[in-house]
């Protein structure tokens, strides 16, 4: 799909807007927690506009555009649900006060669209001059796949990346967070608080989680413009969905195998596509259609089947008790 200059700017311009008017709406007068109903009201917001813009693809460039849009956008969106949990951490560990984190969020995701604006653009390029990286990206997504399976039910945990290691080292900073601010002046001295330090480290853990949700959304679609918007749209959304979800990122416990089957089918697309390009008469060209199909019903048995084993754990953990604090009335 041939896209203007324009379209590109029209796009990245009204992103800024809405996400700087979310900013203003949210941080103007004093600090405060994100409460359960804002995170539901902004979530539905962002939700809204990308069924919009995909419908206005559907519309103005055909169904193919439209339905692969559609398609990257809900594997982002499912792949940025699993980044939830490791956001979590960060602010765990690094003690952020409740009223902080949507500022580190929007400021960290911010600082993650621009690095994967960056890798979209070099993955598009690789791509159209280096066919035979579609062949390592199925394969590298294939195994994501089996560690994902591999890594489950084991604890997630966050080793600091060398980016956020040189700022640690490099930048001075206070020992304590200074209200919402991000620079101060101490005894003359121009300092950065640890709430820079925790928007570097979700900025760039991000990054990290680009490595296999950028070359999971290439393998449904080439185009470097829907690629960038179906990670927009997805990222924007992902600050209110952290305040959402909240007790119930525990529940989703079979996500990592839903997230396991969707990119180890997305690899093996990208290989068989790559082999029907080649000339092979036996690989067949998996229609986005059927992309898009089983990134939905995965996604909905995964969250289906978790929330349903998670009712019969507190229901068992109910029955456990009941006897126990029966002999003891």
């Amino acid at each position: 799909m041939s896209v203007p200059v324009w379209a590109w700017f029209a796009v990245i311009g009204g992103l800024l807007v809405v996400l700087a008017f979310d900013l203003w709406i949210v941080d103007r007068g004093e600090p405060r927690e994100f409460s359960f109903r804002q995170a539901g009201f902004w979530v539905g917001f962002y939700v809204t506009l990308a069924v919009l813009f995909g419908i206005m693809l559907l519309i103005v460039a055909g169904p193919t555009p439209g339905g692969q849009f559609f398609a990257g956008y809900l594997t982002e969106y499912s792949l940025s649900i699993d980044n939830l949990f490791v956001f979590y951490i960060i602010m765990t560990r690094f003690a952020v006060p409740k009223m902080y984190q949507h500022k580190v969020l929007l400021i960290g995701i911010l600082m993650a669209l621009v690095m994967r604006g960056i890798f979209i653009a070099i993955g598009a390029a690789a791509l159209a001059n280096f066919g035979w990286l579609f062949y390592v990206f199925g394969l590298f997504l294939i195994y994501t796949a089996v560690q994902l399976v591999r890594q489950f039910g084991e604890e997630e945990s966050v080793e600091e990346n060398a980016v956020l290691r040189w700022a640690r080292r490099v930048l001075p900073h206070t020992d304590n967070y200074v209200g919402s601010k991000i620079i101060v002046k101490v005894d003359g001295k121009r300092m950065v608080t640890p709430l820079l330090i925790v928007m570097i480290a979700i900025g760039t853990t991000d990054l990290l989680f680009a490595l296999d949700s950028i070359p999971a959304i290439f393998g449904l679609t080439t185009d470097a413009f829907i690629v960038f918007t179906a990670n927009a749209f997805a990222l924007m959304g992902l600050r209110q969905l952290y305040f959402l979800l909240g007790g119930l990122l525990q529940r989703l416990v079979y996500l990592s195998y839903g997230l396991a089957f969707i990119l180890g089918f997305i690899g093996v697309k990208l290989i068989l596509e790559a082999l029907h390009s080649s000339g092979v008469s036996w690989a067949p060209e998996v229609p986005i259609w059927l992309s898009l199909s089983v990134i939905v019903v995965t996604m909905i048995v995964t969250t289906v089947i978790s929330l349903a084993k998670a009712r019969r754990d507190i229901r068992a953990g109910k029955e456990n008790t009941t006897p126990a604090s029966v002999e003891q009335g």
